[in-house]
């Protein structure tokens, strides 16, 4: 058995200043202001649209983004609505097939330090259910019947696509205290990662979270 920590990657995110000026280009139009487009025009007027609240304007830019996390994780994030999902399946992956290194892989939780007896009650949970699956299959047992067995712990990888007004959305939620501390922990890192490459979509949003800690 593998435990591992969550993580993120962008998939698909254009260049600052392509994604940028389409939005610009675009929230202009409402308005017939394309004349007052200049070379450094796009930051600061998208930063007004953002502030305004007409947030139509920013749904003209959109990002991919693979996460590796738990299958309960994955089950809140299919949650959000306007965004298309694309994930691991335990019906077709065999992990007891040597592209799986044999065993299964789990998220480490982040509310439980190694040394506690929590953390060891897990683990202790995590290795009973790799056993299991694997008897399972030496049975006979297809995939899709030995992952009944699989716990929720169980690392799973989805791909999320979705426009910048609905990554907002699920910020706004997701990295609230008030939600679940492993989506959290993924969220957080994904909104200093996008703000880093699009700060004007996501200033606010930062500046509400960046001093976070789980």
């Amino acid at each position: 058995m593998r435990i591992i920590p969550p993580s993120h990657e962008i998939l698909y995110l254009p260049p600052t200043e392509e994604v940028l000026r389409v939005i610009e280009l675009a929230g202009r139009t409402c308005y017939k202001s394309e004349d007052k487009i200049t070379q450094d025009s796009a930051e600061n007027f998208i930063k007004k649209i953002v502030k305004s609240g007409h947030e139509s304007v920013i749904e003209h830019g959109h990002c991919s983004v693979r996460f590796v996390c738990d299958r309960g994780v994955s089950h809140e994030l299919v949650r959000h609505r306007l965004a298309a999902y694309s994930q691991e399946s335990t019906r077709y992956a065999n992990y007891s097939r040597d592209k799986f290194g044999s065993e299964i892989t789990v998220i480490k939780p982040s509310f439980w330090e190694e040394d506690s007896d929590e953390y060891k009650t897990w683990e202790n949970a995590m290795k009973s259910a790799e056993s299991a699956y694997m008897e399972l299959l030496q049975k006979g047992a297809k995939p899709q019947e030995a992952r009944s067995v699989l716990p929720n712990s169980l690392k799973t990888e989805i791909v999320m696509s979705c426009n910048f007004r609905e990554w907002r959305h699920v910020f706004s939620l997701r990295c609230s205290r008030a939600s679940h501390p492993q989506i959290r922990e993924i969220m957080l890192a994904l909104l200093r990662d996008m703000h880093s490459r699009v700060p004007a979509i996501f200033d606010d949003l930062y500046e509400q979270y960046k001093d976070e800690a789980i």
